[in-house]
């Protein structure tokens, strides 16, 4: 892998690590809630409390598994298929959420893909 591929994909993991944080650890806080255009009142419903924290975990996992294909594997396979399925999340958000969900949350991930390619 390229060291341009290794910096975005890391780049990748700790925006990821970030969405775990806001999800996770500060799931009621006014970043979350800015990130996430849900208000805070929303955030505090313990149904929508759980499910940000599910899904937070989801995202650390995502963010666990880049950087043990980059540094501790070495797998090319295994970070192409974290980042593949970061866009293919990303657009499942832009068409059920909104559109701007693909350049936020997969921008990186589609730069490091095309830097595998060439």
């Amino acid at each position: 892998m390229s060291l341009i591929t290794v910096v975005l994909a890391t780049l990748v993991a700790l925006e990821h690590f970030y969405i775990m944080y806001l999800e996770t650890f500060a799931t009621q806080s006014e970043a979350t809630s800015r990130v996430f255009s849900t208000d805070k009142e929303e955030l505090s419903r313990p149904s929508v409390d759980n499910l940000f924290k599910n899904q937070g975990v989801y995202n650390g996992l995502i963010g666990v598994f880049l950087l043990y294909g980059l540094f501790g594997a070495h797998s090319v396979e295994l970070v192409t298929v974290f980042l593949i399925y970061v866009v293919a999340v990303a657009a499942y958000g832009a068409i059920t959420v909104d559109k701007k969900i693909i350049l936020k949350q997969a921008g990186l991930a589609i730069l490091a893909l095309l830097s595998l390619l060439f």
